[in-house]
């Protein structure tokens, strides 16, 4: 899984616990272990455990959800608009840091 580099800081301090994504990676599950690069060069930077994928649309999102973002609502529908400007249908896979690179 990538994440761009932006958010790399806020997944190694947990303070961003959750990934919006579209179908194409709804099919994460409950207890895997993935490892995680940046997207802009795919350099690995921690390992995640998926604790959880539910199914959920654009006006769905709640300020919970924008939290765990580490952002505003509003700034999470931007970002995901710009992401994904013709999907209806979300998947926010929720997740517990494991570890980084300075760490193996």
């Amino acid at each position: 899984m990538t994440f761009y580099q932006r958010f790399e800081a806020d997944i190694l301090a947990g303070r961003k616990t959750i990934t919006i994504r579209d179908k194409s990676e709804s099919h994460f599950k409950t207890g895997d272990i993935l490892r995680v690069g940046r997207f802009e060069d795919n350099q690995y930077f921690c390992t995640i455990e998926v604790l959880s994928v539910l199914s959920i649309t654009l006006d769905e999102l709640t300020e919970q959800h924008a939290k765990q973002e580490n952002m505003t609502l509003r700034e999470l529908k931007e970002v995901i608009r710009r992401i994904y400007p013709n999907e209806d249908r979300f998947y926010i896979i929720k997740f517990n840091y494991k570890e980084n690179i300075n760490e193996l």
